[in-house]
């Protein structure tokens, strides 16, 4: 007790807790029996555990080191299996002189010294890390799942210099050993915020990609996981009520898990390659839906869509591409009117958010429930509103503008650039212009922008070149103050974390109702609605780069399409 007494003295000596949090934390320690600093970092006294560890290290006598500050070369980390390495929590750092320096959460733990001596068949020199980032540079350095395909070679008796060989499911011997894995790649995609898992078979090797904020990045796995790409497509199928035998034709699917606290939904896609099988899984975490409040509009575009998403009949339609977050933006706006006296309806593919008081439909084309046989039938239960996944032909959107001029509220979603060219696409599609300037509230375009992360977030300087691409030549760079990311360990170096949506309003005035009747381009529409004051996705973007949010390369990566 009494050296623990003296870590917990230094701790106070070098300002990192007080003296009533060394009390409470010691009779803490007495009933768990656990490490002082693990108490204190449970009790919420230190946030990390590089905090007190150098002192922790000073006081036993053991050198102290932070991972995130080295590299470690191929051949030191071959030295340690991966499943030895993840179950003890140790990370060979460096070899010299026939000495294998390990940094440990452990270090005086004499029978794991032993253990791990008798493994690699060299002198451990011992050096203290931190926990945390132990299991960080495992990850990194071993790959997602190491330890699970590391175990499946050796069951399988194959050589990693082996050319890959198809296994099939059911003479696999561990089933368990896939889900495990899966379960793992899962769990780091939603550690990540992943919106998709990409599974991609390849002649040499299998990767998988994690999407995240809008970008692809690689994860991290073994190479050996080329030997089981069947084994896995096979787990996921069963997983997904698909056919296993079919390898030759595209298959749709749906699975859930549960990943840590939260249950996750994934869409599934087969596709077929040229190397067999590729694989995304949409992840769609059901527990998460913005509130009105939380879709980043500024207050006179949270005014104007408060008061249209309120009118008694009517469409609207968000525009943009796929992973724009239209979809997202619609059911906020149906929270925000789900009121007792209001009967709601969607139809959708798929059904992406699990909404109380609302009767949500989803589509089954192999049976004929498509999106405009479901508009019919929909009619017939006297509904206030009503929400279109997608109008993606001619009887959709007839049926859709159709039930929006007979006094219902429609919300749906169209694939275009911007707002106006929503109204080119509903005529290339053959809706009458009459119907569409009679019926049409509001065409709303989104994308989504990544934020700058707030940890390594850093003024910078704008060059006119930028401002000019911008569209905003005018505004000198010496008044505005504009950041970025340097990238840090907290955002993977990216300097994003998170992304908040950058909106377009092109609300159908009588101007231009008359505009739509007289079939004007959607150059012509635009142009006068920017003279009538509507604000670009680039403009609005602009807005977001001069309060801090993001950064003006990302404002131009996402709105390079656009015309503006």
């Amino acid at each position: 007790m009494a050296t623990k007494t003296k870590f917990g003295e230094l701790l106070i000596q070098h300002k990192i807790i007080n003296r009533e949090q060394l009390e409470r934390a010691l009779k803490e320690q007495q009933k768990t029996g656990e490490m002082l600093g693990i108490t204190l970092q449970r009790l919420g006294f230190v946030d990390e555990e590089s905090l007190y560890m150098p002192i922790l290290a000073q006081q036993i006598g053991i050198d102290y080191i932070r991972l995130k500050d080295i590299t470690i070369s191929p051949e030191v980390i071959s030295k340690v299996p991966a499943k030895f390495a993840i179950h003890y929590k140790i990370v060979p750092i460096k070899f010299e002189n026939n000495i294998l320096s390990m940094a440990m959460v452990r270090p005086l733990d004499v029978h794991l010294l032993d253990e791990i001596t008798l493994v690699v068949g060299t002198k451990i020199k011992p050096i203290l890390a931190s926990e945390k980032e132990i299991l960080e540079v495992t990850r990194k350095y071993y790959g997602v799942g190491a330890e699970t395909i590391e175990q499946m070679m050796v069951d399988k008796n194959i050589s990693a210099k082996e050319e890959a060989v198809p296994l099939e499911l059911e003479n696999l011997e561990s089933e368990a050993s896939i889900s495990k894995f899966l379960n793992q790649i899962f769990l780091e995609a939603y550690k990540d915020k992943a919106t998709d898992i990409h599974i991609e078979p390849y002649e040499d090797e299998l990767k998988i990609r994690y999407r995240v904020d809008g970008i692809l990045y690689d994860a991290k796995v073994p190479s050996n996981i080329k030997h089981f790409k069947d084994s896995i497509n096979s787990r996921i199928k069963i997983l997904s009520n698909l056919n296993i035998a079919e390898k030759r034709l595209p298959q749709d699917g749906r699975l859930k898990v549960r990943v840590a606290d939260a249950d996750l939904d994934l869409r599934v896609s087969f596709l077929p390659s040229q190397y067999g099988e590729s694989v995304v899984l949409r992840v769609l975490n059901s527990a998460r839906l913005f509130k009105f409040e939380e879709l980043g509009l500024n207050p006179y575009e949270e005014k104007i869509l408060d008061q249209l998403i309120k009118k008694p009949n009517g469409i609207i339609f968000i525009t943009g591409p796929t992973g724009s977050g239209k979809t997202t933006t619609l059911y906020s706006c149906l929270a925000r009117i789900n009121t007792p006296e209001k009967k709601i309806i969607t139809i959708e593919d798929p059904i992406e958010y699990q909404l109380k008081g609302i009767t949500q439909i989803q589509i089954n084309p192999r049976i004929g429930l498509t999106f405009a046989t479901g508009l019919r039938s929909m009619l017939r239960h006297d509904p206030n509103v009503m929400m279109v996944g997608e109008v993606r032909d001619l009887e959709t959107a007839e049926i859709a503008i159709r039930i929006a001029l007979t006094g219902h509220l429609v919300f749906s979603t169209l694939h275009t650039n911007d707002a106006a060219s929503g109204i080119t696409r509903l005529l290339d599609m053959g809706i009458e212009a009459f119907l569409i300037s009679s019926s049409v509230l509001c065409l709303i375009a989104q994308r989504l922008v990544r934020v700058i992360c707030p940890k390594c977030k850093e003024p910078v300087p704008l060059v006119p070149e930028i401002l000019k691409e911008l569209q905003v030549e005018g505004e000198l760079p010496k008044e505005i103050i504009a950041y970025q990311g340097s990238g840090c360990e907290a955002c993977h170096f990216t300097g994003y974390a998170g992304r908040v949506a950058i909106y377009e309003f092109l609300v159908i005035d009588e101007e231009i109702r008359n505009m739509i009747i007289s079939r004007a381009t959607a150059t012509q529409i635009q142009q006068r609605a920017v003279q009538k004051g509507m604000k670009t996705l680039r403009k609005a973007g602009w807005e977001k780069v001069r309060e801090g949010v993001t950064t003006a390369s990302e404002v131009i990566r996402v709105t390079k399409e656009v015309t503006t």
